[in-house]
């Protein structure tokens, strides 16, 4: 059916469901002038929801963070409803039940009846088609996505989701309600995943997939990744926190609901861990023990001592080459210059998506000495830096090149042979997902990395990492782990490749589609916001 573009005024909001995802709508909802309405199955949930909005509202009095009258007029916009029929004046009903189809679907239709024709049926799903849901009302064209994060008022991020069938003009007045309840809403279409958990795969997956491979623990992974990386957690601390019982589900349903992408390929460490009870957390037990709340990390063993006589650096990297060159001298060891490294010689190379037993081989190196150092991130100025060795390499070796790399004493962490190290493998999964949903249009390269960075907590949005690391160099790290693995989940997105090889910035929509004026996509299905 065709929609007719009709204008959406809101003002009263009506929430099903006060759970924590509810509740923290209604809070910012309320706080930002709008009335709100409540109703759940239980109807001793809806009076436990206005209690704890009432608390709420005390504390941030309380700490000076919202004045008094502020906060008694916020509570006073917030009513409870006994029955659905009470949401008939609503402009917009935002669902936020259990995560099942057929339950929404059934919402829907119901307040299909009660509601006007200018009111705007939301879901706040995570994981559901927008499509799918909408498909089970006589006018689809109302029915739009609303992701919310938890926790509502602190994640400043929503997405809004168009289903195949939706007004645009009721996803427009989403975006402004977003911005009046003090969020930033990114535009997605429906899509599995939509943006931010979508793009989450990268770190998860890989991450598993590393460990899985016996590469490195996962203590060892997170201190990779927080430490060389960047990034404000690990992967394994971000499971905990999520906890597996929510998380491997999520992981589950994006692989099937992509008919099983090698990208999302979920682990058997997180679905055996889920079966036994070690879901994180919030069970006192994930990947780490927590003990009154707090995370037991085991302390870090101290670096060996030893010198090398001397180090011969590979030049296949020339600027690599000269990262590592400074350390060595800042470490006061002599370097070996010779074509061919001599006998006594420690032998680095520094290799990009490569394992270092490949990289030896490539150069005719002996593989006993060999030692390979992740050179993606700064290694002079760094805050931990990555090595891993070949099955051959010997144990004088592998300390002597632990000992040289912590000289200054910054924190090393020695990994098996692993095709890529851990920091480019996980970098260059999250860039490459990335870069496959602006090339899908799921997204504006703006709002993925809008609502990553939001969403995600990353250092940078997928794109913007991309570009900040070298796209060129991300794509050799693709090329170079599908060519020796031969797996389709590190087949670089064109996206990538075409921008890699043109020079241009993975930011940048194709030069035709953008206007000419504002510089944004002419994509209909893509949002037109201003950076940030």
């Amino acid at each position: 059916m065709t929609s007719i573009a009709r204008p959406y005024a809101i003002e009263t909001i009506g929430i099903v469901g006060t759970g924590a995802m509810g509740r923290g709508i209604a809070q910012i909802a309320a706080l930002a002038g709008l009335g709100v309405r409540l109703f759940d199955t239980n109807p001793a949930a809806v009076g436990a929801a206005r209690d704890y909005l009432a608390d709420t509202f005390a504390k941030l009095t309380a700490k000076g963070k919202l004045d008094e009258i502020h906060a008694r007029a916020a509570l006073g916009a917030v009513s409870g409803a006994q029955a659905l029929a009470e949401f008939a004046d609503c402009d917009l009903v935002i669902e936020a039940i259990v995560e099942k189809l057929d339950a929404k679907r059934a919402l829907f239709r119901e307040l299909e009846a009660i509601v006007s024709g200018r009111c705007v049926l939301a879901s706040n799903t995570s994981s559901l088609s927008i499509t799918a849901i909408a498909a089970g009302c006589s006018d689809p064209s109302r029915v739009a996505g609303y992701h919310f994060f938890n926790p509502v008022p602190l994640m400043k991020v929503v997405e809004v989701i168009d289903g195949l069938r939706s007004d645009p003009a009721a996803g427009d007045a989403l975006m402004d309600l977003a911005r009046r309840m003090g969020h930033t809403p990114v535009r997605a279409k429906d899509m599995p995943g939509f943006i931010v958990n979508h793009a989450g795969r990268g770190m998860n997956t890989e991450g598993l997939r590393i460990a899985d491979e016996g590469v490195a623990r996962f203590v060892d992974i997170d201190r990779i990744m927080r430490e060389q990386a960047g990034f404000r957690l690990g992967p394994f601390e971000l499971l905990d926190l999520t906890a597996l019982d929510v998380s491997h589900p999520v992981m589950e349903s994006i692989y099937h609901q992509f008919y099983e992408e090698p990208r999302f390929t979920p682990s058997p460490i997180t679905a055996t861990r889920l079966a036994g009870g070690l879901i994180g957390r919030k069970a006192g037990e994930g990947f780490y023990r927590y003990v009154d709340g707090k995370q037991q990390v085991p302390p870090e063993p101290p670096a060996p001592t030893g010198l090398p006589a001397r180090v011969w650096i590979s030049n296949r990297h020339p600027h690599a080459h000269d990262a590592v060159q400074a350390l060595v001298a800042r470490a006061g060891v002599p370097l070996d210059t010779g074509a061919k490294p001599a006998a006594d010689a420690l032998i680095v190379v520094t290799p990009f998506g490569l394992d270092a037993t490949t990289a030896a081989l490539d150069e005719s190196l002996d593989a006993t000495r060999v030692v390979a150092v992740d050179a993606l991130f700064p290694l002079v100025d760094a805050q931990r830096r990555t090595l891993m060795t070949t099955p051959a390499t010997t144990r004088s070796v592998r300390d002597a090149a632990h000992a040289l790399f912590a000289a200054d004493g910054v924190p090393v962490t020695v990994i098996r042979d692993s095709t890529g190290f851990v920091a480019q493998r996980v970098v260059a999964t999250i860039v490459n997902i990335g870069c496959d949903i602006a090339q899908r249009q799921i997204a504006t390269p703006h709002d993925i990395d809008l609502a990553v960075t939001l969403g995600l907590g990353y250092p940078r949005g997928p794109l913007a990492l991309g570009d900040a690391l070298g796209a060129r160099v991300i794509l050799t790290i693709l090329r170079n782990l599908h060519a020796v693995l031969g797996d389709p989940r590190y087949r670089p997105s064109p996206w990538l490749a075409r921008r890699a090889q043109l020079g241009l910035s993975l930011t940048q929509s194709d030069a035709a589609d953008r206007h000419p004026d504002t510089g944004d996509s002419d994509r209909p299905t893509q949002s037109k916001e201003p950076s940030q």
